[in-house]
């Protein structure tokens, strides 16, 4: 359910699981986290899903047995933050709930027209994981970080954009290209250039 493809210094990871919309088990979040723990040397990291949706957050009967407040989900962010190449999340679809975590994590963030975002905590009776608050608000400022977890707004793709909360959309088509495109220079330099630039920018 979860595809880790190297080509070289470029790790494509992908949540594939359109079955159950992309919702990821307590195994899969350990993988993602050990696949973010080895990639270290890779100039660009890639984070993507399949069908119509990246992902629906937390599997919800492994949610319901404990996985909502289950460190991994902070190991999985935690391990994407720290990585010192370029990290990108290609959003094919919908983000919701503790999928939130990687997608915040990530240096940068596109997503296709028809994606939205919404992290129901406050009506399922959960608290996110520690990071993510922080780093919402780190990019959109703290009141529509409580627009998202407190009201539960579910915020469209145009929206996103404006906040901040997504970096650009894309024709779902032009996705895999766009993505690609970004990640050209990061590739084409010094693995210290790479690690060395990012270290200058402030993480928020």
């Amino acid at each position: 359910m979860i595809h880790c493809e190297v080509m070289d210094d470029l790790w494509r990871i992908t949540i594939d699981r359109r079955d159950k919309a992309g919702a990821l088990t307590r195994d899969m979040l350990v993988e993602l986290a050990e696949i973010a723990e080895r990639a270290t040397n890779a100039k660009v990291v890639v984070f993507a899903g399949t069908g119509s949706v990246f992902s629906a957050g937390a599997d919800l009967d492994e949610a319901r047995a404990g996985l909502a407040v289950d460190p991994v989900w902070e190991r999985l962010s935690s391990a994407v933050a720290a990585l010192p190449g370029l990290t990108i999340a290609a959003l094919n679809g919908t983000v919701a709930g503790g999928a939130f975590g990687l997608v915040l994590a990530c240096d940068l963030r596109v997503a296709v027209p028809k994606a939205k975002f919404f992290y129901p905590v406050m009506k399922l009776g959960f608290l996110p994981q520690p990071s993510d608050p922080v780093r919402m608000a780190a990019l959109i400022g703290p009141s529509r970080a409580k627009m998202i977890l407190m009201a539960g707004q579910k915020i469209l793709a145009d929206e996103a954009l404006q906040w901040g909360l997504i970096d650009r959309i894309v024709p779902e088509e032009e996705l895999d290209a766009h993505v690609a495109m970004l990640g050209q220079d990061a590739l084409g330099a010094e693995h210290r250039h790479v690690k060395g630039i990012k270290g200058l920018i402030p993480a928020g």
